[in-house]
């Protein structure tokens, strides 16, 4: 018998708002957190405009001492952050003195897609090559390993169980809360962490802008340049941020007296192997398709139960194909189709922490009993026009909503799902 997996605690770290009620307002509302960024037209990037976690600087001087602000790149800093806010979300006390306890029920999941890039390349690279080695100092390797989120939160946690970082691209987030459901349900942990998060830098975002598959054509209207399923997308908008779930065994749960936001179902987690039509950076349909199947087949859960898609859809050539993938699978035709929306259109690609701030996003809805919109698709794609009135254009008030599937698609042909219950007692 496998134990059953609640949600307890949320944290967010996102480029509209930071915190549990500035993030679901901005939902609601359909704020956009995508701004144009000076910085990026001096570098002469195609793309000028991203989404970028505002006042952060200040944000975290009120969690930490300057003794751990020292260590805390944007990266491993928006974890830290959104973790703490998690934990003290769950109903646990955080306190920076070392008591010598550990709590061994408990571990953490947190991934990033690229990590600390800044700081190898503002300070690692440079002071390399200017041969001042000896004056990094201590506190470099922490900030830019890619296991650095996953141990910062585990010493200001004092996490005994599992503490790890993984890395699967723009499917990291979805990936960590789904390895860590099964941490808890195989009876390895009572309580884990799970989430992704990612940096926000030019050095990061270099690469997507050379390859010409991030937004060119609205830096004079920011707001209006992340646009999934839209038939005037051209592609999508860099992110950043973090998002952390505190995923708990129910029966413990309920023994202390939690509050309880949602259960996960179920997931899965697969690749398309780059073949008949996978690729590097496209998926191949029947890996879709399959990873949708195995999430609902783990979650016991039929395609007719599915009341509403959070996809992946990044406003690129394959948000079509996305919505083509989700309903063979579901063998749900667009007149039986479930609503869908794409939480990218205001926070843009959040990479490595896109799955982690959308599932936060996914959770807010369900026990909020409402749907964001998806801004910027005014003008659906014309090859899923058929499913336009499955998109929330404005906020859409459902009090009778109860699961909500959340996917991601990542580089390298990568998959995961998650199928999401609104908790009701």
């Amino acid at each position: 018998m496998k134990n059953r997996v609640v949600i307890t605690g949320m944290g967010v770290v996102a480029p509209n708002g930071h915190g549990l009620h500035d993030f679901e307002q901005a939902l609601r509302e359909g704020r956009s957190g995508i701004r144009f960024f000076p910085r990026l037209e001096e570098l002469k990037f195609s793309c000028q405009i991203g989404g970028m976690p505002e006042n952060f600087d200040e944000i975290r001087t009120r969690y930490f001492d300057h003794e751990k602000l020292m260590s805390l790149n944007d990266n491993i800093g928006y974890m830290s952050v959104s973790a703490v806010d998690a934990w003290r979300d769950a109903g646990f006390a955080f306190s920076d003195d070392n008591n010598g306890q550990v709590d061994w029920e408990t571990g953490a999941i947190l991934g990033c897609g690229i990590g600390g890039m800044d700081t190898i390349a503002e300070r690692v690279v440079p002071m390399v090559n200017e041969g001042k080695t000896r004056r990094m100092g201590s506190r470099i390797v922490e900030q830019v390993m890619n296991s650095g989120t996953s141990a910062r939160v585990g010493g200001l946690l004092a996490l005994g169980n599992q503490v790890t970082s993984n890395s699967a691209a723009c499917s990291t987030g979805t990936e960590a809360i789904v390895d860590a459901m099964w941490r808890i349900r195989t009876g390895l942990a009572k309580r884990m962490l799970a989430g992704g998060s990612e940096g926000a830098s030019p050095y990061i975002w270099a690469g997507f802008d050379s390859m010409r598959v991030i937004a060119r054509k609205f830096n004079d209207q920011p707001e209006r340049g992340s646009r999934p399923m839209s038939a005037s997308a051209n592609g999508f908008v860099p992110g950043a941020g973090a998002g952390v779930l505190v995923l708990e065994d129910l029966e413990t749960a309920l023994n202390r007296g939690a509050r309880i936001y949602a259960e996960i179902l179920g997931g899965y987690v697969n690749c398309g192997g780059q073949r008949n039509g996978g690729s590097m950076t496209a998926p191949n349909p029947e890996g879709v398709q399959r990873c949708i199947r195995g999430a609902l087949a783990d979650a016991d859960t039929a395609p007719d139960e599915i009341d509403a898609i959070n996809g992946h859809l990044t406003a690129t050539f394959a948000d079509p194909s996305e919505i083509r993938n989700w309903s063979q699978a579901l063998k749900r035709d667009p007149q039986d189709f479930p609503y869908v929306n794409s939480t990218k259109s205001m926070i843009g690609h959040c990479l490595g922490a896109a799955g982690a701030i959308e599932s936060v996003a996914v959770v807010l809805q369900l026990h909020g009993g409402f749907l964001h919109p998806s801004i910027n698709c005014e003008d659906v794609h014309p090859e899923i026009e058929a499913y336009g009135d499955k998109i929330p254009h404005t906020v859409m008030e459902f009090p009778e909503l109860k699961i909500i599937a959340k996917s991601c698609f990542g580089f390298g042909d990568v998959n995961s799902c998650l199928v999401f219950k609104k908790w009701e007692g």
